[in-house]
């Protein structure tokens, strides 16, 4: 078992990794090749390798972990990173992974990693625990945008209650790299529902409708609503009835 020790305590790597610790391409090949035999790593995908804790089979690291090394740009985000801090009502198993370089989606250990293109590069965070993830104020952003594909609306309001504090300026920072209007309308109205719980001052709120130019946008898909005349918006009645009703969705499943 040379050098079980040492990629227990790496967790997640490549090939690549493994000959830096062995001193030879050839010979990383043949660890490999013997250690997946005997059930000491596993192949996550191609040229991604995760350490086995042999107590009880499991990866020795988490899907975050995993996430972060699928590319040399990967970070976990949208409602996998609400999930990873903390503030995700619902486990999933769909794990939503950002990236400035594309990949193929796959399955590992019971999770779908999808791809998402890296809309902006800010934002994206190294924690001590070496897992990348978007940080709290972008992964709102993220989760705004593309609520839909992700989660659907009540999941992300559910999520957003969860969330302790946000920095507004950087917010505003990372609306202005993305350069939507839409989505500072909708930031500006989901966000104007969380003002208090998440500390928001009038001057953010005067920032995003700076930028929302004249258009009326529908808030979801479906086109369904009433129309908020300060964001320009049709959006459902009571949005936050909405968390209501998905928690009693949830409950009756």
């Amino acid at each position: 078992m040379k050098y079980y020790s040492e990629l227990l305590a790496m967790g997640c790597f490549t090939r690549e990794q493994v000959c830096a610790l062995v001193g030879n391409y050839n010979t990383a090949g043949s660890l490999l090749k013997s250690y997946l035999k005997k059930g000491y790593v596993r192949s996550v995908k191609r040229n991604l390798y995760v350490a086995v804790n042999l107590a009880g089979g499991e990866p020795a690291v988490s899907k975050f972990s995993i996430s972060s090394m699928v590319t040399e740009t990967a970070s976990i985000s949208h409602h996998t990173a609400f999930e990873y801090y903390g503030c995700a009502n619902q486990v999933s198993y769909q794990v939503e992974v950002s990236s400035e370089t594309p990949f193929t989606p796959f399955e590992f250990d019971g999770n779908t990693y999808t791809y998402f293109a890296s809309r902006i590069k800010e934002g994206v965070v190294t924690r001590q625990d070496g897992v990348r993830v978007t940080d709290v104020e972008r992964t709102v952003l993220d989760g705004i945008h593309d609520f839909g594909k992700v989660m659907g609306l009540e999941e992300l309001l559910r999520c957003l209650a969860l969330v302790p504090s946000v920095n507004e300026d950087r917010l505003l920072a990372y609306l202005s790299a993305y350069g939507k209007q839409v989505l500072y309308q909708k930031t500006g109205y989901i966000l104007c529902h969380f003002r208090r719980e998440l500390n928001l001052s009038d001057a953010f709120f005067d920032g995003c409708a700076s930028h929302i130019g004249k258009s009326t946008r529908y808030l979801t898909a479906d086109k369904s609503g009433v129309y908020d005349k300060e964001w320009r918006l049709i959006a459902p009645e009571n949005l936050l009835g909405l968390m209501a009703k998905g928690a009693d969705a949830d409950a009756d499943v």
